[in-house]
């Protein structure tokens, strides 16, 4: 597992990484532009979907990073198959 201070990296990281999602949606939602730019990426208003997908998925991320600096565990799941012996 790692250490609260990689912990905090990593959600600094996503954080940031979900505002500039957040403002590429929302610009282009507005409308007032055409395309959007994040770094080398241009989106445009058809990749509203697939950007709201990546915000999605982004948050997830910085949820899980908070639980995990808060010192909760992720669930496990598991089955059980019954067997007739």
């Amino acid at each position: 597992m790692p250490s609260k201070v990689e912990i905090r990296a990593r959600l600094t990281f996503w954080r940031s990484s979900l505002e500039k999602l957040r403002e590429a949606y929302l610009t282009l939602l507005d409308g007032g532009v055409k395309s959007y730019k994040i770094g080398n990426e241009e989106l445009t208003r058809l990749d509203l979907v697939s950007l709201q997908k990546r915000m999605e998925e982004t948050e997830k991320k910085v949820d899980e990073l908070e639980l995990l600096l808060e010192d909760h565990k992720p669930r496990r799941s598991f089955y059980v198959t019954p067997q007739d012996f």
